[in-house]
């Protein structure tokens, strides 16, 4: 009988996998790279912001080529450019440049590779939450961890995220459970075992090296084993030993950070982290707990009609309220049985403890990272195991097992809703990428076979990565228009330059271009930080053609762009 269970349980494991890897690899390509992925791309393929072509016009045909592996090139020279342009350790780059260098070459399936790391980061993460809640708690609280993590929409879209939030959130798993573990050797043998705390030293030294946000995961595990070790003292027989051994692992983990720890000072303080706001009255309470309910549940109510947005907003509100009921009733019982009393105190000491760091940022330092669901990642391995729990005690009161709302269907009703949400996401329904570089390509593109310039007058180099998203959104689309269609009409090219303080260089310098192979075009000015006022009413391009300003083409999606429809002027027309 226990071999019976031991092997449904380790089969129900092996399907939540399948399902979490079937998700998050589903449609990876769909949405096209946004601008905090295109940076990723940058530095991952070996090349910095000086490998751009800036103050040049590029055929949108020819912008693919800009995401081309830059052979020989080392972690150490990966890690000087990302000190100098970048605000993040080094080592997801260079695990990401390894990567793709073993793939290349890339080919047309480019956007794939870069992102399938984040998509298996993602798959690893349901087998560490799974042994995680196995160990803090019991196996049916692993497996209903697993199949949790599978589901969850915010995981699946963390996952198709060229982005380094699934590794580090990985590792923050495997440093809680190193803490639950040491945890758990001094509730049960009132000792430390050494390659315990050195393990879960060493993973939080790597940790560090992966995203800033794991200095946050470090702190509260501190924090709430420094709690744990006051509340139990009375109870804990070899104090020194234990607090010997804690302190050198802690130190192991400063002195390991020591050497980067002047980039992460002059890091704070770079442009890059400037578009942080600061919160608005109980703007970062709210904004959490939006944050929790897209772990469960997210459907349609991005550029919905807002009848449609209110109804599917309403039903999000209505399921959170009933899952959190479901939730408060098992976790009571988590609460106060002895079993499982010390790893809940752990994990949610934890959790509690990164929140208030956040809030800590978001208050004191003027940067409300709360508004990010993304950047939730730092508890979510915590918040999920202990909702886990919380559904895997309550299968043990056989009281409830008569009810409707007991935990077959209870945590059915989470699953199935999970997975509904997950399809919503593979399908670009929800989880809409940032800018919405898709739409702008649409809008841009609405007239397919009139030649096209798009031009982005950039203030720093995000500017252009942002730029470079719109491009790669817009190149497909011309491709495909262009197709029977006379090589006059094959113009489609794209360029950046530098606007300071304003429009004024960014206006002379198409003033200044090389005639064009057009008589008429369609040019897109794209001014990152400019109001609808400051563009001009006529631009003048290549000294040849008028572009005049269309009123009615003026679009604002995080960034201002501006239609202008140009044609060479009667007087250029006659001297020709």
């Amino acid at each position: 009988m226990a071999n019976r269970k031991f092997s449904l349980r380790y089969l129900a494991l092996v399907g939540a996998i399948a399902l979490g890897a079937i998700l998050r690899f589903w449609n990876l390509d769909l949405k096209p790279l946004w601008m905090d992925e295109v940076i990723t791309a940058i530095f991952s393929l070996g090349k910095s912001y000086n490998d751009l072509p800036l103050d040049v016009v590029l055929p949108l045909e020819r912008v693919p080529e800009i995401f081309t592996l830059q052979p020989g090139v080392s972690c150490a020279q990966i890690a000087k450019k990302i000190v100098t342009q970048s605000t993040h350790p080094p080592l997801f780059f260079c695990g990401m440049y390894s990567w793709l260098k073993w793939l290349s070459p890339l080919g047309s399936e480019w956007v794939t590779k870069v992102r399938s790391p984040a998509a298996f980061f993602g798959v690893a993460e349901i087998v560490a939450i799974y042994y995680l809640n196995r160990i803090a708690f019991f196996p049916s609280a692993g497996m209903i961890a697993a199949a949790f993590m599978a589901v969850s929409p915010l995981a699946v879209y963390l996952s198709q995220e060229a982005r380094h939030y699934t590794l580090p959130m990985l590792v923050i798993t495997l440093a809680i459970l190193g803490l639950v573990q040491i945890v758990k050797d001094i509730e049960k043998q009132q000792k430390v075992r050494l390659w315990v705390v050195l393990g879960w030293a060493i993973i939080n030294s790597i940790s560090f090296y992966v995203h800033y946000f794991c200095i946050l995961a470090f702190i509260a595990q501190i924090l709430a084993l420094l709690m744990l070790m006051c509340w139990q003292r009375a109870n804990i027989l070899n104090k020194r030993q234990i607090w010997l051994a804690i302190i050198v692992c802690i130190s192991i983990v400063g002195i390991s950070f020591l050497p980067w720890l002047p980039v992460i000072l002059h890091d704070y303080n770079r442009s890059e982290t400037s578009w942080l706001t600061s919160p608005q009255n109980i703007s970062p309470i709210y904004q959490t707990l939006i944050s929790w309910l897209l772990m469960l549940i997210s459907l349609p109510v991005e550029k919905q009609p807002i009848a449609i947005a209110v109804i599917f907003g309403l039903l999000m509100f209505l399921f959170g309220i009933w899952v959190s009921w479901q939730v408060v009733k098992g976790f009571r019982e988590l609460w106060y049985a002895k079993s499982t009393h010390i790893a809940t105190f752990t994990l949610l000491s934890f959790s509690v403890c990164v929140l208030l760091e956040f809030f800590a940022i978001a208050y004191l330092l003027g940067k409300d990272i709360t508004s990010v669901p993304r950047y939730h990642f730092v508890y979510y391995p915590s918040f999920c195991a202990l909702i886990a729990a919380t559904f895997a005690q309550k299968s043990k009161k056989k009281e409830i097992k008569n009810s409707i709302f007991n935990l077959q269907s209870s945590f059915l009703i989470i699953f199935l809703v999970g997975i509904f949400s997950c399809l919503l996401l593979v399908s670009n329904l929800v989880f809409q990428k940032p800018f919405e570089p898709e739409q702008v390509a649409q809008n841009m593109n609405q007239n397919p076979s009139i030649p096209l310039l798009m031009v982005v007058g950039y203030r720093d180099y995000q500017d252009v990565a942002l730029g470079l998203s719109f491009a790669l959104a817009l190149e497909p689309l011309r491709e495909v228009g262009e197709q029977g269609i006379s090589s006059s009409y094959s113009f489609s090219n794209v360029a950046f330059f530098k606007q300071s303080p304003d429009f004024a260089p960014v206006l002379q310098k198409l003033s200044q271009l090389p005639s064009l192979a057009a008589t008429h075009l369609n040019l897109w000015l794209v001014g990152p930080g400019r109001k609808r006022r400051d563009y001009p009413q006529q631009i003048t391009l290549s000294q040849q053609m008028t572009c005049t300003i269309d009123s009615l083409q003026h679009y604002r999606i995080g960034v201002p762009y501006q239609l202008y429809r140009c044609g060479v002027s009667i007087r250029n027309s006659k001297q020709g």
